[in-house]
C-alpha cells in the first residue's frame, strides 16, 4: 500500500467514524426533540394570528373591486406573469452563458456583474451566489416579484377601515419575511456551504440549538439572541456599587453609593418598565446611566421589579402605584431627610408616573417636585405599530390565556416586541443558530432581551384594554382608588426624553401626551436612534444627538421642523435642567439608615429571578 493509500484510507476511516458519532447525535438529539415537543403547553391559538374575518372580508373587498374593475387584475397579473417569466429567462441566459463562455478575470466578471437594486441593500442575499448561481438567482427574484405582488395586492384592497388594513399589510409583511428563501436550507447559501465545510456538523450544532433553545422555553420556540454564559448579573453586568435598601413583594429599592463628596440635597428616584429588567441602564461601566447619575453627584435610588408568577395573578396596576410608586418615594424621603423627591419613569413606568402623579395631586401630596420621562406613552389614540395587536381579537385571546395561568407569560411581549424587527431579531437569528450551527454572541444587550418577565393576569389587561385600547387617562378619565385620573393634573415641572426611531413609544405620540399635560414648565427631547440607544446614549460615545424646541404648541411636524439639532447624548441637558431643581449640596449619603439598613448589595435578588412557569 503507498503513503497515499494510507492516507486515503485513513481521511476516510476519520469520515466514518466522525458520521457515526453525528448519526448517534442526531438520534439522541431526535429524541430529546420529541420529549420536549409533548411536553409543550398549547396556548390560546388566538395569539398566533389574527381573526380569520380578516383576512375572509379583504379577500371579499378584494375580489369586489376585480369583479367591478378586471382591467386592474389583468394588468396586475400580467405584471406579476411578465416579471416570472422574465426572472426565469434571466436564469436561463446566466446558465448558458456560464456554460458556453471562457474563463473570466475578476475585472471582466465584475464588468459583466447585474446591476443591483436602488435602495439599501437586502442582508438577506449578500453572498454573491444570489447573484452568480442562476439556481440561487431565480428564487431570489422570484421572492422578491412574489413579495411585490402580495404588497400590492394588499395595497388594492378597498373598503377596509384604516386599523384593518394596517393590520392586513403587518400580516401580509410577516408571510413574505417568513417565506423568505434564506429562511430554508435548500435555498439558503450560506447555510449550504457552512455545511459543506463542516462535513454537516454546522447542522448537527444547529439541531441541538434548536433542542436547547425548546427545552430552556418549555418547548415555546423562542430564539436566543447572546450567549447567556458570557454574563452573571451583579458580575459582568448590573455592577455599579449600591445596596438594597427596602423591599416589600413589588420591588426592592436599590440606593446607589455615592462617588462626590458631596450630592445634592433632593435625590432621584427612578422608575424602570417591570416589562424589562432594571440593568438596561447598568449594562457595563462606560454605558451605565445609573453610575453617570451618581458620578454628577446626585443621591440615586432605582427600583427593581419583582418578576411575578402565578401567585401575582390578582395584582392590579394599582399596586403597582401603591406598593411601587408611592412606597419607593415615600421611603427614599424618610432616607434623605426631605420632603421632596426628582421621579423618572421609563416607558410603561414613565405611563404609570403620569397616573401617580394626577393622583398625588388629587391627593394633596407634593412629594414630587419634577418628572422626568423616558419613552413614556400617555395618550394611546394611535397605537403605531402596536396596532395589529391591540383589537379585540388578539386581547381577547391574551385575556383568556392570563386568566388560565395567572400571569402574562414573558414570551408573549418578547415575541410581540420581535417581530416588528421579524428579520433582525427572530429569522437572523434563527438561520445563524440552528441553520449554521452558531453560538449566539456574547452582546450584553441582546442578553438582557432575553431576560424576560412576566406580567399579572389583572394587570397586563387592564393595561391593555382601559389604556391602549379605550385610552382612559387622555380621554374621560382613569378610575383608581376611588379617583378618576386624568392627563391634564400632571402638572409637576417636567422633562421628556423619546426617540426619534422608537417603533415602541412613537416620539411623535409621546409629543400628544406631553402636550395635554398641565404643566407650565415642559421641556421636550428628541433623542437620535431607538427606544434604547436614544436613551442609553452615554456622553462617551458621543454617538447620537437631540433635537429640542421649546414651542410645545406646534403639532408635532411644525415642533419638528423648527427644532433645533444639537451634537452628542442629550444627558447632560437633562442634569442641567435637573440640578435646578435638586437643591443645595450636602454630604454624600452613605445607603441606608437605621429605619432602612441595607439588606443586601446591588443588584439584588428580583432581579436575578428568571421568567419560568
Amino acid at each position: 500500500m503507498t503513503t497515499t493509500d494510507k492516507a486515503i484510507d485513513a481521511t476516510s476511516t476519520e469520515q466514518i467514524d466522525r458520521l457515526k458519532e453525528n448519526l448517534e447525535r442526531v438520534e439522541l438529539l431526535s429524541k430529546r426533540l420529541v420529549d420536549v415537543l409533548a411536553q409543550k403547553k398549547p396556548h390560546n391559538p388566538g395569539l398566533d394570528a389574527p381573526n380569520q374575518e380578516l383576512f375572509a372580508r379583504a379577500a371579499s373587498s378584494y375580489w369586489a373591486a376585480m369583479a367591478q374593475n378586471p382591467t386592474r387584475l389583468l394588468e396586475q397579473q400580467v405584471s406579476f406573469w411578465g416579471k416570472s417569466v422574465l426572472n426565469y429567462a434571466e436564469a436561463q441566459q446566466m446558465m448558458a452563458n456560464a456554460l458556453s463562455a471562457e474563463p473570466k478575470d475578476a475585472a471582466e466578471a465584475e464588468a459583466e456583474a447585474p446591476p443591483q437594486p436602488s435602495g439599501p441593500p437586502d442582508r438577506r442575499f449578500a453572498n454573491p451566489m444570489w447573484d452568480k448561481i442562476p439556481y440561487f438567482k431565480f428564487i431570489r427574484d422570484q421572492y422578491l416579484t412574489n413579495a411585490e405582488a402580495i404588497r400590492i395586492a394588499v395595497e388594492k384592497v378597498e373598503d377596509l377601515d384604516r386599523i384593518d388594513k394596517q393590520r392586513l399589510s403587518y400580516f401580509a409583511d410577516q408571510i413574505i419575511n417568513m417565506m423568505a428563501p434564506t429562511n430554508f436550507l435548500a435555498t439558503n447559501p450560506d447555510a449550504l456551504e457552512k455545511a459543506l465545510e463542516t462535513d454537516g456538523q454546522s447542522l448537527i450544532d444547529g439541531l441541538e440549538n434548536l433542542v436547547a433553545d425548546l427545552e430552556a422555553n418549555d418547548g415555546e420556540l423562542i430564539v436566543r439572541l447572546a450567549d447567556e454564559t458570557a454574563f452573571e448579573i451583579g458580575t459582568n453586568i448590573a455592577t455599579t456599587p449600591g445596596d438594597v435598601v427596602f423591599r416589600n413583594r413589588m420591588m426592592e429599592l436599590i440606593q446607589y453609593r455615592p462617588t462626590t463628596e458631596t450630592v445634592h440635597e433632593t435625590p432621584i428616584v427612578l422608575f424602570p418598565p417591570w416589562i424589562n429588567k432594571f440593568y438596561i441602564l447598568d449594562l457595563k461601566e462606560k454605558n451605565s446611566l445609573i453610575k453617570w447619575i451618581t458620578d454628577q453627584g446626585y443621591t440615586l435610588f432605582v427600583v427593581s421589579w419583582v418578576n411575578p408568577d402565578q401567585s401575582y395573578a390578582d395584582t392590579t396596576l394599582e399596586d403597582y402605584v401603591e406598593e411601587g410608586f408611592l412606597k419607593a418615594i415615600e421611603v427614599s424621603k424618610q432616607i434623605c431627610g426631605v420632603d421632596q423627591v426628582n421621579a423618572v419613569g421609563y416607558c410603561i413606568a414613565g405611563t404609570t408616573l403620569s397616573l401617580t402623579l394626577s393622583l398625588m395631586k388629587q391627593r394633596g401630596d407634593t412629594s414630587v417636585k419634577s418628572a422626568t420621562f423616558f419613552t413614556a406613552l400617555t395618550d394611546f389614540s394611535d397605537q403605531g405599530d402596536f396596532t395589529p395587536f391591540l383589537q379585540n381579537d388578539f386581547v381577547d385571546a391574551i385575556e383568556e390565556e392570563v386568566g388560565d395561568d395567572g400571569v402574562m407569560p414573558h414570551y408573549i411581549m418578547a415575541r410581540t416586541f420581535s417581530f416588528l424587527r421579524a428579520n433582525d431579531l427572530v429569522y437572523g437569528p434563527a438561520i445563524r443558530s440552528y441553520m449554521m450551527g452558531e453560538t449566539p454572541p456574547a452582546f450584553d444587550l441582546l442578553y438582557w432581551n432575553g431576560d424576560g418577565a412576566n406580567l399579572p393576569a389583572k394587570m397586563a389587561v387592564q393595561y391593555l384594554r382601559r389604556l391602549c385600547q379605550q385610552n382612559q387617562f387622555a380621554r374621560e378619565g382613569f378610575e383608581m382608588f376611588g379617583h378618576t385620573l386624568h392627563l391634564s393634573e400632571v402638572d409637576v415641572p417636567l422633562m421628556a426624553i423619546t426617540c426619534e426611531t422608537d417603533h415602541i413609544a412613537r416620539w411623535k405620540d409621546c409629543y400628544n401626551g406631553v402636550q395635554q399635560m398641565g404643566s407650565r414648565s415642559k421641556t421636550f427631547v428628541v433623542s437620535q436612534s431607538g427606544h434604547i440607544a436614544g436613551i442609553v446614549n452615554p456622553v462617551s460615545r458621543n454617538k447620537y444627538g437631540h433635537y429640542v424646541n421649546d414651542d410645545l404648541a406646534l403639532d408635532s411636524e411644525t415642533w419638528m421642523q423648527g427644532a433645533e439639532f444639537h451634537e452628542g447624548s442629550w444627558w447632560p441637558r437633562w442634569e442641567r435642567w435637573l440640578k435646578k431643581r435638586a437643591g443645595k449640596q450636602v454630604p454624600a449619603r452613605v445607603p441606608g439608615t437605621e429605619a432602612f439598613p441595607a439588606i443586601d448589595a446591588a443588584p439584588g435578588q428580583y432581579v436575578r429571578v428568571k421568567a419560568r412557569l
